[in-house]
């Protein structure tokens, strides 16, 4: 879901807020309001008394939202279907700035499975930033982190950050440079 409104929001309950884009975490009170500036894969970009936070999909609740469905995989998946649904999630996560998905923005350099036994897997992700400074890169990190955790069978998702080779516009996806106007 994408939303580029300013859709009035009240806080129902305190809620865990992200402040971007330094990435320090809040606590949003109780009957705080503002409005939704972007809501993209299962998370909430609000603007509340001239500062913008991030609202996870656990949290959507607290601004009157559903949380995301949970993820499901057929029995006995196998490495393919799970890969698959790997870079579903990986696609549902966003800087809360900038409404392109960290896959189309070229941020991810490699993504791949590792078995564990007894049909349980890991992720080995590497991935890097717009800009080596970022204050929201940890919760980025972080972000990809808990939604590819939330796949079945995934116990384990080792994401590294890094910054070799520097990103560039270039590694954007067509569609993301033609969003952006940086074609």
């Amino acid at each position: 879901m994408y939303s580029r409104s300013s859709e009035p929001v009240r806080f129902e309950r305190d809620c865990e807020a992200v402040l971007v884009p330094q990435g320090e975490s809040v606590t949003l009170p109780a009957g705080s309001v503002g409005y939704i500036t972007q809501a993209l894969g299962g998370s909430w970009t609000v603007f509340v008394e001239g500062n913008l936070f991030r609202i996870a999909g656990k949290d959507g609740d607290a601004i009157g939202k559903e949380p995301p469905e949970p993820l499901t995989l057929p029995d006995g998946a196998d490495d393919a279907a799970v890969e698959q649904l790997v870079w579903k999630q990986l696609r549902t996560c966003f800087d809360p700035e900038i409404p392109i998905n960290v896959v189309d923005l070229g941020l991810i350099y490699e993504a791949s499975l590792r078995p564990l036994g007894e049909g349980k897997r890991a992720v080995d992700v590497k991935m890097t930033l717009t800009a080596p400074g970022c204050g929201m890169g940890e919760i980025l990190v972080d972000d990809v982190r808990n939604k590819l955790e939330l796949i079945p069978t995934v116990v384990e998702a080792d994401v590294e950050l890094v910054f070799d080779p520097p990103w560039n516009q270039t590694m954007m996806s067509e569609a993301a440079r033609l969003e952006t106007g940086m074609l």
